[in-house]
C-alpha cells in the first residue's frame, strides 16, 4: 500500500506544479496581448511644417 500512496503522493504534487505553470503562462500571455494591444493605438499625429510654431 505504500508504495500506491507514494505515486499518488507525487502524482498529485506534480498536478499542482502544472497548473501553476500553466496558470502562469495563461497570465503571461494575457499581459503581452495587453501590451501589444495598448501599443498599437495611434499616437498623436506629427506636427506639419507648415503648422509649426515660432520658434527663432
Amino acid at each position: 500500500m505504500s508504495k500506491n500512496s507514494e505515486k499518488t503522493n507525487w502524482t498529485g504534487k506534480a498536478a499542482i506544479a502544472g497548473a501553476a505553470i500553466g496558470s502562469a503562462a495563461l497570465a503571461a500571455a494575457v499581459l503581452y496581448v495587453t501590451r501589444r494591444k495598448d501599443s498599437e493605438k495611434p499616437t498623436a499625429a506629427p506636427v506639419r511644417p507648415e503648422d509649426a510654431p515660432e520658434t527663432d
